[in-house]
């Protein structure tokens, strides 16, 4: 599995999704936040299906 998330990309990944799964805990505590185990996946995989299907890359290329 290549890598095309960038590092800024994770870190913005990675707040979102804690974020999202707060509001499971917080706020209008929906089921709805487990949708930020989405974004928090892909930050820690460095992978996101949908830019490997766009053609995207937001990682530097070695």
């Amino acid at each position: 599995m290549k890598v095309n998330v960038g590092t800024l990309d994770r870190v913005i990944r990675a707040i979102l999704g804690l974020v999202l799964i707060a509001l499971v805990f917080v706020g209008p505590q929906t089921a709805w936040g487990w949708l930020g185990l989405i974004p928090l996946a892909t930050a820690f995989m460095g992978n996101c299906p949908a830019y490997s299907i766009f053609g995207i890359k937001t990682c530097k290329t070695k």
